[in-house]
Protein backbone atom coordinates (compact mmCIF):
# COMPACT_ATOMS: atom_id res chain seq x y z
CA UNK A 1 0.00 0.00 0.00
CA UNK A 2 1.00 3.85 -0.57
CA UNK A 3 0.19 6.38 2.32
CA UNK A 4 0.19 9.86 1.10
CA UNK A 5 -0.99 13.49 3.38
CA UNK A 6 -2.04 16.19 1.05
CA UNK A 7 -2.71 19.85 1.59
CA UNK A 8 -1.52 22.70 2.87
CA UNK A 9 1.02 22.30 6.00
CA UNK A 10 -0.64 21.76 9.24
CA UNK A 11 -3.52 20.55 7.34
CA UNK A 12 -2.61 17.82 5.40
CA UNK A 13 -5.27 14.71 4.84
CA UNK A 14 -4.76 11.23 4.55
CA UNK A 15 -4.62 9.47 1.27
CA UNK A 16 -4.41 5.44 -0.35
CA UNK A 17 -2.52 5.92 -3.33
CA UNK A 18 -3.17 3.33 -6.21
CA UNK A 19 0.35 1.14 -6.99
CA UNK A 20 -0.14 2.93 -10.78
CA UNK A 21 -0.65 6.79 -8.83
CA UNK A 22 -3.84 6.71 -11.24
CA UNK A 23 -6.39 6.89 -8.40
CA UNK A 24 -6.71 8.24 -4.69
CA UNK A 25 -9.05 7.14 -1.87
CA UNK A 26 -9.62 9.46 1.13
CA UNK A 27 -8.29 7.77 4.43
CA UNK A 28 -10.60 9.80 6.96
CA UNK A 29 -13.19 7.26 7.25
CA UNK A 30 -10.41 5.12 9.03
CA UNK A 31 -7.90 7.89 10.47
CA UNK A 32 -7.13 11.55 11.12
CA UNK A 33 -3.74 11.36 9.91
CA UNK A 34 -0.88 9.13 9.11
CA UNK A 35 0.64 8.94 12.57
CA UNK A 36 2.33 6.55 15.14
CA UNK A 37 -1.27 5.66 16.43
CA UNK A 38 -2.26 4.61 12.95
CA UNK A 39 0.69 3.26 11.63
CA UNK A 40 0.89 0.74 14.87
CA UNK A 41 -3.13 -0.21 13.99
CA UNK A 42 -1.27 -1.36 10.78
CA UNK A 43 0.77 -3.90 12.48
CA UNK A 44 -1.49 -7.64 11.26
CA UNK A 45 -1.58 -8.38 8.17
CA UNK A 46 -5.33 -8.94 8.54
CA UNK A 47 -5.99 -5.14 10.27
CA UNK A 48 -4.06 -3.37 7.15
CA UNK A 49 -5.47 -5.23 4.16
CA UNK A 50 -9.31 -4.30 6.01
CA UNK A 51 -8.58 -0.18 6.77
CA UNK A 52 -6.63 0.10 3.66
CA UNK A 53 -8.99 -2.03 1.17
CA UNK A 54 -9.84 0.67 -1.71
CA UNK A 55 -13.43 -1.22 -1.79
CA UNK A 56 -14.25 0.25 1.26
CA UNK A 57 -12.63 4.05 0.55
CA UNK A 58 -14.15 6.51 -0.90
CA UNK A 59 -12.23 7.73 -4.23
CA UNK A 60 -10.71 11.36 -4.06
CA UNK A 61 -8.95 13.85 -6.36
CA UNK A 62 -5.44 15.55 -5.31
CA UNK A 63 -4.93 17.43 -8.57
CA UNK A 64 -3.59 20.49 -7.78
CA UNK A 65 -2.95 19.88 -4.06
CA UNK A 66 0.12 19.89 -2.36
CA UNK A 67 2.11 17.04 -1.10
CA UNK A 68 3.38 16.38 2.35
CA UNK A 69 6.07 14.48 4.22
CA UNK A 70 4.16 10.84 4.41
CA UNK A 71 3.66 10.54 8.03
CA UNK A 72 2.97 12.99 10.71
CA UNK A 73 4.74 14.24 13.79
CA UNK A 74 7.25 11.55 14.17
CA UNK A 75 8.92 11.59 17.36
CA UNK A 76 12.48 11.52 16.43
CA UNK A 77 14.24 11.41 12.93
CA UNK A 78 17.40 9.44 13.65
CA UNK A 79 20.32 9.73 10.70
CA UNK A 80 23.04 7.03 10.37
CA UNK A 81 26.31 8.56 9.12
CA UNK A 82 28.94 6.94 6.57
CA UNK A 83 26.59 4.17 6.02
CA UNK A 84 28.04 3.61 2.47
CA UNK A 85 31.62 2.86 1.84
CA UNK A 86 32.68 5.20 -1.17
CA UNK A 87 30.62 8.45 1.05
CA UNK A 88 32.52 7.76 4.00
CA UNK A 89 35.84 7.60 1.41
CA UNK A 90 34.79 10.65 0.40
CA UNK A 91 34.07 12.63 3.42
CA UNK A 92 37.70 11.51 4.33
CA UNK A 93 36.58 8.86 6.79
CA UNK A 94 37.39 5.19 7.30
CA UNK A 95 34.25 3.18 7.37
CA UNK A 96 32.96 2.98 10.63
CA UNK A 97 32.46 -0.50 12.65
CA UNK A 98 29.68 0.09 14.12
CA UNK A 99 26.11 2.47 13.04
CA UNK A 100 27.18 6.55 13.84
CA UNK A 101 23.90 7.93 15.01
CA UNK A 102 23.00 11.58 14.81
CA UNK A 103 19.65 13.53 15.48
CA UNK A 104 17.87 15.89 13.42
CA UNK A 105 14.97 17.91 14.74
CA UNK A 106 11.78 16.61 13.69
CA UNK A 107 10.71 19.52 12.56
CA UNK A 108 13.08 19.72 9.80
CA UNK A 109 10.04 17.47 8.21
CA UNK A 110 9.11 19.22 5.11
CA UNK A 111 7.18 18.13 1.69
CA UNK A 112 8.84 16.02 -1.21
CA UNK A 113 8.32 19.49 -3.16
CA UNK A 114 8.51 22.35 -0.62
CA UNK A 115 11.63 24.89 -1.18
CA UNK A 116 14.45 24.37 1.26
CA UNK A 117 15.86 26.90 2.46
CA UNK A 118 19.39 28.26 2.59
CA UNK A 119 20.24 29.10 6.28
CA UNK A 120 21.75 32.35 6.83
CA UNK A 121 25.50 32.12 6.54
CA UNK A 122 25.52 29.38 4.52
CA UNK A 123 27.62 29.02 1.38
CA UNK A 124 28.04 24.74 2.13
CA UNK A 125 24.68 23.46 1.88
CA UNK A 126 24.55 19.83 0.38
CA UNK A 127 22.01 17.56 -0.58
CA UNK A 128 21.95 13.69 0.78
CA UNK A 129 19.36 10.96 -0.71
CA UNK A 130 18.81 8.24 1.18
CA UNK A 131 16.34 5.31 2.21
CA UNK A 132 14.13 6.20 5.21
CA UNK A 133 12.60 3.74 7.71
CA UNK A 134 9.34 4.02 9.37
CA UNK A 135 8.86 2.27 12.80
CA UNK A 136 5.20 0.53 12.94
CA UNK A 137 5.75 -1.31 16.02
CA UNK A 138 7.86 -0.04 19.27
CA UNK A 139 11.49 -1.62 18.77
CA UNK A 140 12.95 -2.10 22.32
CA UNK A 141 16.19 -4.84 22.83
CA UNK A 142 14.35 -6.94 19.44
CA UNK A 143 15.87 -9.75 19.60
CA UNK A 144 17.75 -10.28 15.91
CA UNK A 145 17.56 -8.60 12.74
CA UNK A 146 15.08 -10.87 11.30
CA UNK A 147 12.80 -9.69 14.32
CA UNK A 148 13.37 -6.08 14.15
CA UNK A 149 12.30 -5.98 10.62
CA UNK A 150 8.99 -6.87 11.26
CA UNK A 151 8.73 -3.67 13.36
CA UNK A 152 9.19 -1.49 10.19
CA UNK A 153 5.80 0.08 8.75
CA UNK A 154 7.36 0.86 5.80
CA UNK A 155 9.52 3.03 3.42
CA UNK A 156 9.89 6.66 1.72
CA UNK A 157 12.54 9.00 0.08
CA UNK A 158 14.35 10.69 2.09
CA UNK A 159 16.77 14.16 1.16
CA UNK A 160 18.56 14.53 4.01
CA UNK A 161 20.25 18.11 3.63
CA UNK A 162 23.18 19.10 5.26
CA UNK A 163 25.17 22.69 5.97
CA UNK A 164 28.95 20.96 6.09
CA UNK A 165 30.51 24.47 7.88
CA UNK A 166 27.44 23.97 11.00
CA UNK A 167 27.89 20.59 10.75
CA UNK A 168 32.05 20.14 10.44
CA UNK A 169 33.52 23.67 11.75
CA UNK A 170 30.92 25.05 14.26
CA UNK A 171 29.72 21.93 15.32
CA UNK A 172 31.66 21.53 18.78
CA UNK A 173 31.77 18.14 17.82
CA UNK A 174 28.34 16.93 17.37
CA UNK A 175 26.83 16.89 13.62
CA UNK A 176 22.88 17.95 14.47
CA UNK A 177 23.72 21.80 13.81
CA UNK A 178 24.35 21.43 10.33
CA UNK A 179 21.55 18.51 9.90
CA UNK A 180 18.66 20.36 12.19
CA UNK A 181 18.10 23.62 9.77
CA UNK A 182 14.39 24.37 9.03
CA UNK A 183 13.15 22.39 5.94
CA UNK A 184 16.09 20.11 5.97
CA UNK A 185 14.59 16.93 5.67
CA UNK A 186 12.06 16.74 2.77
CA UNK A 187 10.23 13.33 2.69
CA UNK A 188 7.95 11.12 0.54
CA UNK A 189 6.32 11.71 -1.80
CA UNK A 190 4.70 8.69 -0.47
CA UNK A 191 5.29 5.91 2.22
CA UNK A 192 5.32 2.22 0.64
CA UNK A 193 4.07 -0.58 3.29
CA UNK A 194 6.73 -3.13 4.19
CA UNK A 195 4.81 -5.67 2.87
CA UNK A 196 5.49 -4.05 -0.87
CA UNK A 197 9.20 -4.27 -0.42
CA UNK A 198 10.45 -7.42 -0.19
CA UNK A 199 13.87 -6.45 -0.06
CA UNK A 200 14.95 -3.32 1.06
CA UNK A 201 18.29 -4.09 -0.25
CA UNK A 202 17.61 -4.12 -3.49
CA UNK A 203 16.35 -0.21 -4.49
CA UNK A 204 18.16 2.12 -6.53
CA UNK A 205 19.12 5.62 -5.24
CA UNK A 206 19.94 8.76 -7.62
CA UNK A 207 20.04 12.57 -6.83
CA UNK A 208 20.36 15.29 -9.79
CA UNK A 209 21.31 18.95 -9.11
CA UNK A 210 19.81 21.68 -12.18
CA UNK A 211 19.27 17.99 -14.13
CA UNK A 212 22.94 17.08 -13.84
CA UNK A 213 23.38 13.58 -12.12
CA UNK A 214 25.26 13.70 -9.30
CA UNK A 215 24.59 10.08 -7.19
CA UNK A 216 23.76 6.61 -8.13
CA UNK A 217 23.63 3.72 -6.28
CA UNK A 218 21.74 1.14 -4.67
CA UNK A 219 20.83 0.23 -0.84
CA UNK A 220 22.86 -3.01 -0.88
CA UNK A 221 25.98 -1.16 -0.92
CA UNK A 222 25.03 0.01 2.61
CA UNK A 223 27.41 -1.05 5.44
CA UNK A 224 24.57 -1.62 7.97
CA UNK A 225 21.64 -2.49 6.43
CA UNK A 226 17.97 -1.76 7.26
CA UNK A 227 17.03 -4.88 9.51
CA UNK A 228 20.76 -4.70 11.49
CA UNK A 229 20.30 -1.06 11.95
CA UNK A 230 17.04 -1.67 13.75
CA UNK A 231 18.31 -3.84 15.30
CA UNK A 232 20.87 -1.89 16.41
CA UNK A 233 19.54 0.96 17.57
CA UNK A 234 16.86 -0.95 19.83
CA UNK A 235 19.53 -1.93 21.46
CA UNK A 236 20.45 1.82 23.16
CA UNK A 237 16.74 3.61 22.42
CA UNK A 238 13.23 2.62 22.30
CA UNK A 239 11.96 3.05 18.26
CA UNK A 240 8.08 4.56 18.46
CA UNK A 241 5.41 3.76 16.09
CA UNK A 242 6.14 6.64 13.23
CA UNK A 243 10.13 7.57 13.94
CA UNK A 244 12.25 7.90 10.84
CA UNK A 245 14.98 6.39 10.38
CA UNK A 246 17.29 7.89 7.34
CA UNK A 247 20.09 4.94 6.32
CA UNK A 248 22.64 7.02 5.09
CA UNK A 249 24.21 8.55 1.68
CA UNK A 250 26.30 6.92 -1.10
CA UNK A 251 28.90 9.00 -2.24
CA UNK A 252 28.16 12.30 -5.24
CA UNK A 253 27.47 14.79 -2.74
CA UNK A 254 29.13 18.67 -2.40
CA UNK A 255 31.60 17.42 0.44
CA UNK A 256 33.22 15.13 -2.24
CA UNK A 257 34.99 18.70 -3.72
CA UNK A 258 33.63 17.46 -7.05
CA UNK A 259 30.39 19.39 -6.95
CA UNK A 260 29.29 23.19 -6.58
CA UNK A 261 27.69 23.48 -2.97
CA UNK A 262 23.84 24.55 -3.24
CA UNK A 263 22.79 27.76 -4.07
CA UNK A 264 19.33 29.77 -4.48
CA UNK A 265 18.06 28.99 -7.61
CA UNK A 266 19.02 25.07 -7.90
CA UNK A 267 16.99 22.32 -8.38
CA UNK A 268 17.44 19.40 -6.38
CA UNK A 269 15.90 16.19 -7.58
CA UNK A 270 16.04 13.00 -5.32
CA UNK A 271 14.33 9.73 -6.70
CA UNK A 272 14.50 5.95 -5.28
CA UNK A 273 13.39 3.17 -7.25
CA UNK A 274 9.80 2.26 -6.25
CA UNK A 275 9.24 4.42 -4.23
CA UNK A 276 9.57 8.27 -5.77
CA UNK A 277 10.75 11.31 -6.44
CA UNK A 278 11.36 14.49 -4.53
CA UNK A 279 12.04 18.17 -6.74
CA UNK A 280 13.02 21.05 -4.14
CA UNK A 281 14.09 24.57 -4.88
CA UNK A 282 16.53 26.09 -3.04
CA UNK A 283 15.81 29.71 -1.34
CA UNK A 284 17.60 31.71 0.86
CA UNK A 285 16.04 31.05 4.55
CA UNK A 286 13.66 34.79 4.72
Amino acid sequence: MRLMRVGEPGRERPVLAAPDGGRHYDLRPVTSDIDGPFLASLATLTTRSRLLDPARLPETSIEGERIGAPVARPSAVLCIGQNYAAHAAESGAEPPKQPILFYKSPNTIVGPRDDVLIPRGSTRTDWEVELAVVIGRRARYTASPAEALTHVAGYTVSNDVSERAFQLEESGGQWSKGKSCETFNPLGPVLVTADEVPDPQALRLRSWVNGEPRQDSVTADMIFGVAELVHDLSQYLVLEPGDVINTGTPEGVALSGRFPYLAAGDVVEVEIEGLGRQRSTLRPAP
